[in-house]
């Protein structure tokens, strides 16, 4: 186990590293000029050199690049284009909007999700299993923004049961920082409660079929045990794998939700960097979300032998 562990935290190391040559090649090489940004509409051709030679952007790209890479494992991030700020500071000051509405909408989707995909097994080809089926094609179809929105116009303006937008840091009373949440999260959790159930679904209707649940059955297990027990204790893996991957989605539609809702978090500070060609703090945040990625699918791998240990790599 402690081998498997340690191969897969060293495989870690290479594709991270592949991730910050392909952030730093594509930014740098697309289009546009953040000393040009920086100068503004009324900066002359010598206030841009002027700008590029202090920003080592008049240095060839391997220059620049082992220059930045020296300075990332040093843990430093480099330094806002815009204002000045050191990115690991940024982050740091978006970080809690982001953690707090991930985990509320993972939390959320998990509980109600994995039930609602189990439930729909249990009752395959009933009125349960069609309605589960269609909120899940449902969950995929409609935009984020657009139930964003929709939440927005029914619960906070017309029945102003919550706040329209913005974010209280749980330091200031978690009923204020819970109520900012809600509305968000359930934004933010319907495509990902409808990915987890179809999956869930699918896997223990599957298992249902298996010889060792009919013998459950004829030695008198009592149903919710041969359910819990028995089939969603062994189609764990796939729905294990499809949580994580759907972490994806989730720091997607983190970028879209917290613009919508207007959370200062890392989604809404991508936004902003994007906008105003920020190249520091867009490497930062992708890199990131990229490792945040990777070492959740190490997670993954490591309770996929947890769940099964027939699995071994």
């Amino acid at each position: 186990m402690y081998g498997f562990i340690a191969k897969r935290l060293l495989a870690t190391i290479p594709v991270m590293g592949v991730v910050a040559v392909v952030v730093f090649l594509m930014l740098r090489l697309a289009p546009g000029d953040p000393a040009a940004v920086l100068a503004g509409d009324i900066g002359s051709p010598d206030d841009i050199r002027r700008i590029r030679t202090a920003l080592g952007l008049d240095q060839p790209i391997h220059t620049q690049f082992f220059i930045w890479m020296g300075r990332l494992v040093r843990g430093d991030l480099g330094t806002s284009i815009i204002s000045s700020v050191p990115v690991t500071t940024m982050i740091g000051q978006r970080l809690e909007p982001t953690l707090a509405l991930a985990t509320t909408t993972i939390l959320f989707a998990v509980l109600v999700a994995v039930p609602l995909g189990v439930l729909a097994a249990w009752r395959h080809g009933t009125w349960v299993d069609r309605l589960v089926m269609m909120f899940s094609v449902a969950g995929f179809s409609v935009p984020v923004f657009v139930l964003g929105y929709a939440y927005i116009f029914g619960f906070a303006i017309n029945l102003k049961w919550l706040p329209v937008q913005g974010y209280v840091s749980i330091s200031e009373g978690f009923w204020p920082f819970f109520q900012r949440l809600i509305l968000p999260t359930l934004t933010l959790s319907v495509i990902y409660i409808a990915l987890i159930a179809r999956i869930t679904r699918a896997s223990v209707l599957e298992v249902l079929g298996e010889d060792y649940i009919r013998t459950a059955h004829a030695k008198g297990v009592v149903e919710r045990r041969v359910l819990i027990r028995h089939a969603l204790a062994n189609a764990a893996v796939p729905i294990v794998t499809v949580i994580g991957l759907g972490v994806a989605l989730l720091i997607g539609g983190v970028v879209v939700t917290e613009s919508v809702f207007n959370v200062p978090g890392l989604g809404r500070l991508t936004v902003e960097a994007v906008l105003a060609r920020d190249y520091p703090i867009i490497q930062g945040l992708i890199l990131i979300f990229s490792g945040v990625y990777v070492f959740l699918n190490l997670a993954i791998d490591i309770t996929y032998t947890l769940l099964d240990p027939r699995i071994r790599y």
